[in-house]
């Protein structure tokens, strides 16, 4: 690796996109009466193919449908599938308060015939050593969210065994505290008994959605990152207790899998002006340079905060 790219960090060894709250409709009616939900994750989308990216697997945790439709359903999968396809990711689907377990099975996991259309949607992946365990967290005709004894003694059997390179919890209803007032109401409740399977398990992080902005903290002494939403997203700055729902600020996150830490990153899906960039072709030309070279047109680079081809030509 050329010494100017040598950092702290070697390079991680997965990389997993974190998505939530898609909240597509039936017949891709305006969410919310001005949402379109379904461009909203088309753009999320748009630029994972050129990024370069590899993920081991893209995982939307939760209210992938607005109120359970059959059609919402064909139509994220329709838009997701070649994408993860395209990058090499597994895709992984995880029930929210807005889901149907029904149509959900039938829709993204192609339910076997006899399947109970009822149970908990519960299931284990393997990201090449990495454990994905996804939780049901949904409690049917509710907004809250509970785990039941049965799911917490399963999580309890699946981790009695470590995983070779740890395990991620995805669930839908986040257990950690909120800013807001009204989140008590559809918070995840009987949260202890959750933690007392994780705590001291090999979970590394859980990752859920449903509070429509992106927060962190621990649960258990795990990390829990909390990806918003791409539909819309809720303000938090608000006269308590109130809500304020808006059209804007959607993201997702980005999880790099280092051997003894996550890096969770939130992404902007809005489209932004560009102030400055550097492209492939510069930093190729930048790196052909001899070291003293390149650190100088770094330096100068910074200093002046415009981009132009000279800084980064090679001299003889």
């Amino acid at each position: 690796m050329h010494p100017l790219l040598q950092g702290e960090y070697p390079e991680p060894d997965q990389v997993i996109v974190h998505l939530s709250d898609t909240h597509f409709t039936a017949g891709a009616a305006p969410l919310l009466g001005g949402v379109d939900s379904d461009a909203n994750l088309a753009q999320a989308l748009r630029a994972l193919p050129a990024s370069g990216l590899k993920p081991a697997a893209i995982v939307v945790t939760g209210d992938v449908a607005d109120t359970g439709a059959d059609d919402a359903y064909r139509r994220v999968r329709g838009m997701l599938e070649p994408v993860a396809a395209e990058l090499g990711a597994r895709l992984v689907w995880v029930m929210g308060n807005h889901d149907l377990r029904g149509p959900f099975r039938a829709g993204l996991l192609d339910a076997a015939p006899g399947e109970d259309p009822d149970a908990p949607v519960d299931a284990v992946h393997d990201l090449d050593g990495l454990r994905l365990v996804v939780l049901d967290s949904s409690v049917p005709g509710f907004h809250y969210g509970r785990l039941e004894p049965e799911q917490l003694q399963w999580l309890r059997d699946v981790l009695a065994t470590p995983a070779p390179r740890g395990t991620v919890l995805a669930l839908h209803h986040p257990p950690i505290p909120s800013p807001s007032a009204l989140n008590a109401l559809i918070e995840l409740k009987g949260q202890d008994g959750l933690e007392q399977v994780v705590r001291g398990s090999d979970v590394r992080a859980i990752l859920a959605g449903h509070l429509h902005y992106a927060t962190h903290s621990t649960f258990a002494g795990v990390p829990v990152s909390v990806a918003s939403a791409t539909c819309y997203t809720n303000d938090v700055v608000v006269v308590e207790p109130g809500l304020r729902a808006v059209a804007g600020g959607q993201s997702f996150d980005l999880v790099h899998v280092y051997g003894d830490r996550m890096v969770h990153t939130t992404v902007p899906i809005t489209a932004a002006p560009t102030l400055y960039k550097v492209t492939a072709q510069q930093l190729e030309q930048l790196l052909a340079a001899p070291e003293e070279v390149a650190r100088e047109a770094i330096r100068r680079y910074v200093t002046v905060g415009a981009l132009d081809a000279t800084p980064f030509q090679t001299q003889a």
